[in-house]
C-alpha cells in the first residue's frame, strides 16, 4: 500500500508529462466572450502606457514658471476634456483639465481644482480669471507617457493565466492578438452497469450518474475541455470509447478499480499497462494510474473509485494540483478560497488585548450533510459506513 504522498508524486509526474508541449492557437482581442486561458508566449506592450502625458486630477493645466513667485491670478483658457487633443497653452493662462486628458504643449503641471479660487470650474467663455497657489513643481499631477509601461516592455510572460484583469491590460497596451495554450482535452469515463443519465426515468436496480456531473464540473473548472462518456461493465465497450476519442491528452475514469468482480476498468486496463493498487486513505483507497496501450499508441490514464465522495476527494488530493502546475486555471484555483459566513466571537480580555488582539471570528457549526470548503480541499461531513453506502446506492459505494 502506497502513501498519499507517494501516489501524489506518481500522478503529478504522469499528468505533468501528459500536459507538456500542448499546441496553441491565436486569440483576437477584438472578439467578445474572452475566456480563461494560458499564454503560450511572452507578450510585449505595443504602445507606451499611458500613450501621452495626461492629467492625474481634475484641475488646471499650468506652466509652473507662472507660479514660481507664489499664488497668481491667471486667465482661464479653453477647457480640455478627456478624448480631445488640446492646442498649446499660452503663458499667463490656466486651462481647465479633466482627469486623463492630454497635457497641452506649454504646460508642465496641474493644480487640483480643490486648491483653486474659486474651487469649481468657471463657466466657459472669455474674460474669466482664476487664482492658483504657488510655487508648484514641474510634473505635479502629470502622468508621463510610458511611465506605467514603455513600448516593447514585456507585459505578461509565457505561462500567465489570463482572466478579466489580464485581458483588459492587454487591450490597453495595444495588443491585438495573443497565442493561448490549447486547453487540455480530457476523456472522462463514468463506469457501471447501474448508471443512468440525468433526466431519464430510472430502470430497476439503476441509479443516476453523479460522478459524471461532479467530475465533469471539477475538470472544467480547472480549465480542461471535457468529453463525458458512460460505459457499463463491458470491456469491449470501454475500449471502443477509448478508441473513439484517440488523441485526448488524458483519460480519467470513475468506478471499476477494486478487486471484486465486474471491475471493468481494472479488467480492461490492467493487461494494457495500467497499474492498480491501494493508497493509504479512506475514502479513496483503490486507485489506478499509468499509460494505457491501445493500437500501437499510449495515453495517460488516472482511475478513481466509483463512490462519488471518494472520486471527488481523489480529484482534490491527486489531480487538481498537477492541473494547476500546468498553468491551467491558476487564477481560478486562488478564487476558490472561501469560507462560510461567520459570527463574531468575544474573547476574554485576559487572553489577548491591545492593538495586536485577534479579531478573527469563529466558524459556525456546520450543518449535517453540508460539505465545508477550505482553500482547494473539500472536507465532507462524517457519516457512518451505512449512510455512505445508502448515498451512493451501488456496490461501488462500499468500495471507497
Amino acid at each position: 500500500m502506497r502513501t498519499i504522498e507517494e501516489h501524489s508524486r506518481q500522478i503529478g509526474a504522469l499528468v505533468d508529462s501528459a500536459l507538456a508541449g500542448r499546441s496553441s492557437h491565436r486569440v483576437e482581442l477584438a472578439e467578445t466572450g474572452l475566456a480563461r486561458g494560458v499564454l503560450a508566449a511572452d507578450v510585449v506592450s505595443g504602445i507606451d502606457l499611458p500613450p501621452f502625458d495626461n492629467s492625474q486630477m481634475d484641475g488646471y493645466a499650468v506652466a509652473s514658471a507662472d507660479l514660481a513667485e507664489g499664488a497668481a491670478a491667471l486667465r482661464v483658457a479653453a477647457r480640455i476634456p478627456a478624448g480631445h487633443a488640446p492646442g498649446s497653452l499660452a503663458r499667463g493662462t490656466a486651462a481647465p483639465i479633466m482627469t486623463g486628458a492630454p497635457i497641452p504643449d506649454g504646460a508642465d503641471a496641474v493644480v487640483q481644482i480643490e486648491r483653486a479660487d474659486p474651487a469649481s470650474f468657471l463657466p466657459e467663455g472669455p474674460g474669466h480669471v482664476v487664482t492658483l497657489p504657488g510655487p508648484i513643481a514641474p510634473g505635479t499631477f502629470v502622468r508621463r507617457s510610458g511611465s506605467d509601461l514603455p513600448r516593447g516592455r514585456v507585459l505578461f510572460p509565457q505561462g500567465t493565466s489570463l482572466g478579466a484583469p489580464q485581458w483588459g491590460s492587454l487591450v490597453a497596451a495595444g495588443v491585438d492578438s495573443v497565442l493561448v495554450v490549447d486547453r487540455p482535452r480530457i476523456l472522462l469515463v463514468s463506469t457501471g452497469e447501474e448508471l443512468a443519465a440525468a433526466g431519464r426515468p430510472l430502470e430497476p436496480a439503476t441509479i443516476y450518474d453523479a460522478n459524471g456531473a461532479s467530475m465533469s464540473a471539477a475538470l472544467t473548472e480547472a480549465g480542461a475541455e471535457v468529453v463525458l462518456e458512460r460505459v457499463g461493465d463491458d470491456p469491449e465497450a470501454l475500449l471502443a470509447v477509448v478508441r473513439r476519442h484517440a488523441g485526448v491528452d488524458l483519460i480519467v475514469t470513475t468506478g471499476g478499480v477494486s478487486e471484486g468482480a465486474y471491475e471493468v476498468v481494472r479488467e480492461t486496463f490492467g493487461p494494457r499497462g495500467v497499474t492498480f493498487g491501494a493508497v493509504a486513505m479512506q475514502p479513496g483507497g483503490p486507485q489506478g494510474w499509468g499509460s494505457l496501450a491501445v493500437d500501437d499508441a499510449s495515453v495517460p490514464v488516472v482511475c478513481f473509485p466509483g463512490n462519488p465522495v471518494s472520486a471527488l476527494i481523489s480529484f482534490e488530493a491527486f489531480l487538481r494540483a498537477p492541473l494547476l502546475r500546468a498553468g491551467v486555471g491558476r487564477c481560478l484555483g486562488a478564487s476558490r478560497r472561501r469560507s462560510w459566513p461567520r459570527e463574531p466571537t468575544h474573547r476574554p480580555a485576559s487572553t489577548r488585548s491591545g492593538a495586536g488582539a485577534s479579531t478573527r471570528p469563529a466558524a459556525p457549526a456546520s450543518s449535517a450533510g453540508r460539505a465545508r470548503t477550505c482553500c482547494t480541499r473539500t472536507r465532507w461531513p462524517r457519516t457512518s459506513s451505512t449512510s455512505r453506502s445508502e448515498s451512493a446506492g451501488s456496490k461501488r459505494a462500499t468500495r471507497s
